[in-house]
């Protein structure tokens, strides 16, 4: 589960660069979702073999009145309750404020882990100027320079250190030796469905009931088996336990679906027919495909629209998702159980085409028959060469392509390729990546 990261400070202390600098984009990868102010955004950070998600929060006003300052101190909060570690930023040129007093009278109150930053210490070589944040009780003040880069690295380093993380290789390796169960998580937004397919799946399949303990530090993981198909639902709608029944409460959490989505095998993309395809819709489905997960779309409600409606959202998913062409479409009422019995058919589907393995003499075969039928457009005086290929990862699968001259490649030739490897190998419901390896020329260098 990958760890979270806030950072919290006063307004203009340079967080959202300092955002910029641990994603290394200028965009957040999640935003603009319901009941959120544009200035909460959420992405992904790594540092090392270690990633983690950063939440960029407003300026924090503890004591904000009303109106949007209110409503920001409030996403603060909020920011601050799902994260692992608080990064404080304060500002190394302004100096000590009265209001970074209260942020951190806050912060001592919210009682999480903390680390206190004094942003714009570039030039500062002695220190002197960091002396007064020392009276704000967090012990050690890092000077850093986001603008520059300037002490990002054992920031990071630092704010993961108390976490005790695992090695993510470690973990792969214990992963598959213990032949773990696929990992299904259910994703959309709230009051699409969650909670009544939930409820409906746990009714079915009569699945034992206990949480999962040690799965996921947020996220609740619930074992059940179908047809002798062993799952482990990650919850992203609040599942709670409640006697012998259990209790699914659509509070929705862009974190905690963010985790959910990146310890999944296989992610359920849940939209809701009567409300079309949003833009959340669309932003969710892009963090799925980034994360590199097998996906199924399931388009609930079905039973309740008509059928000029039902031809829209059909339209709706062309336009908005195309990017997820390769995913099965499915049409389903968890309220009245229809459509069910097909969704977990494509769910097996999609986790074996995450997880196909190709072997190289067959890739190498296809990519050769690939380039006889139709090769790589010449770029100047240079067509690029295709040798081979072979496989290099998988949940997605990676094929690796070999060759000279392959920066010429153009995305256009590369989707051409997918087609044929996605038809030979039946590659459904799972994002397929193509890396091109360019080899040296030994003789480039050398007069002739």
């Amino acid at each position: 589960m990958k760890p979270v990261i806030a950072l919290v400070g006063r307004p203009n202390v340079g967080k959202s660069t300092l955002f910029n600098r641990l994603t290394q984009t200028r965009d957040a990868i999640v935003a603009d979702f319901a009941g959120l102010t544009r200035d909460r955004h959420y992405g992904n950070g790594r540092q090392g073999r270690h990633e983690f998600i950063v939440i960029d929060t407003g300026g924090f006003e503890p004591d904000a009145g009303s109106g949007i300052f209110k409503e920001m101190a409030k996403q603060t909060r909020q920011a601050v309750a799902e994260a692992d570690v608080v990064i404080f930023v304060v500002d190394a040129r302004e100096g000590l404020s009265a209001q970074d007093h209260d942020i951190a009278n806050e912060l001592r109150r919210l009682g999480k882990p903390c680390v206190l930053v004094a942003n714009k210490a570039e030039g500062m070589q002695d220190g002197t100027r960091l002396v007064d944040f020392y009276e704000l009780g967090f012990g050690e003040v890092h000077g850093i320079s986001a603008a520059h880069g300037q002490g990002i690295r054992s920031l990071v380093e630092l704010a993961l250190e108390p976490l005790g993380l695992p090695d993510p290789e470690d973990e792969a390796e214990e992963e598959e030796a213990n032949n773990k169960p696929i990992k299904l998580a259910v994703a959309g937004r709230p009051n699409v469905g969650k909670s009544t397919l939930i409820n409906t799946w746990l009714g079915e399949e009569r699945l034992v009931a206990f949480d999962l303990p040690g799965t996921t530090r947020d996220a609740i993981a619930v074992p059940f088996e179908r047809n002798g198909q062993r799952f482990e639902l990650i919850d992203t709608a609040g599942l709670r336990r409640k006697g012998k029944v259990f209790e699914a409460i659509e509070k929705f959490s862009v974190v905690k679906t963010l985790q959910a989505i990146e310890s999944a095998n296989v992610v359920l993309l849940l939209l809701d027919a009567t409300q079309g395809v949003t833009d959340q819709d669309a932003h969710i489905a892009g963090y799925i495909l980034e994360s590199g997960r097998a996906v199924v779309i399931a388009i609930n409600k079905w039973d309740a629209v008509d059928s000029y409606q039902r031809e829209q959202i059909q339209r709706q998913i062309e336009t908005r998702l195309p990017f997820l062409k390769f995913a099965a479409l499915h049409f389903i009422s968890a309220i009245k159980r229809q459509g069910l019995g097909p969704v977990w058919q494509a769910i097996a589907q999609a986790h074996k085409s995450a997880t196909r393995k190709m072997s190289t003499p067959v890739l190498t075969r296809l990519l050769l028959e690939a380039v006889q039928f139709q090769a790589p457009k010449k770029s100047g005086m240079f067509r690029p060469k295709l040798r081979y290929a072979h496989q290099g990862g998988m949940n997605p699968p990676v094929i690796v392509i070999h060759g000279n001259s392959l920066e010429h490649v153009t995305d256009a030739y590369k989707r051409f390729l997918e087609g044929r490897f996605r038809k030979e190998f039946d590659l459904v419901g799972t994002p397929l990546r193509i890396e091109l390896k360019t080899s040296h020329n030994p003789y480039a260098d050398k007069e002739g």
